[in-house]
């Protein structure tokens, strides 16, 4: 089974990549693919352009066996919907089976995604939460074999958020994110500017 772990990886940090490594590793998968959002639904729109996204997750994974990229959504015009991506994939590799791994933070508006019930139905939906911090309670599942788990990972303090301003303000993101990582932001000069 592969599990999916989405999001705007603006920029990917260790925070991502122990989450993935942990629920790898608790859900026994044959590995964890990264899937950068492309037009997120739920999001006004990203600091960085799809493809710096896209080779920032290359970079954080190239040397993990068991991490992965999956491009889908940017590859897909339009709003990143879920559902589509489980559709497009299971199209792609029909032999392979799919664990939808789902953060706190967007499990409470997963009632909202499109066609909840039907991704419930594609994939093993997994709400992952910090450790000390339940994850919300699983949406019911609909008739099948499918349903949702609920599993921890460790808590770590970093996000994104943080790291851009730490590189508007000139100050270190080293051991926030991988060093390859670090050294794409500088030489792109990602995040230099304020944001909206």
């Amino acid at each position: 089974m592969v599990g999916l772990l989405g999001g705007s990886f603006d920029p990917v940090h260790h925070g991502h990549l122990v989450t993935a490594v942990v629920l790898r590793e608790l859900l026994e998968l044959s590995e964890v693919r990264l899937v950068p959002a492309g037009a997120q639904p739920f999001k006004a729109g990203h600091a960085a352009p799809g493809e710096h996204r896209l080779r920032m997750v290359e970079l954080a994974v190239a040397d993990y066996p068991g991490l992965a990229v999956e491009r889908a959504e940017l590859d897909r015009p339009g709003p990143s919907y879920m559902v589509d991506t489980l559709r497009q994939l299971r199209a792609r590799e029909p032999g392979e089976s799919w664990a939808l791994l789902v953060g706190a933070d967007a499990a409470a508006d997963f009632s909202s995604w499109r066609e909840a019930d039907t991704i419930l139905q594609l994939a093993k939906v997994v709400f992952f939460g910090r450790v000390g911090h339940a994850p919300p309670p699983p949406p019911p599942p609909p008739p099948g074999p499918r349903d949702a788990e609920q599993v921890a990972v460790p808590d770590l303090e970093i996000s994104a958020t943080d790291i851009r301003a730490r590189v508007r303000h000139g100050r270190s993101i080293r051991y926030w994110v991988p060093d390859a990582v670090a050294e794409y932001v500088a030489t792109h000069r990602l995040y230099v500017e304020d944001e909206g």
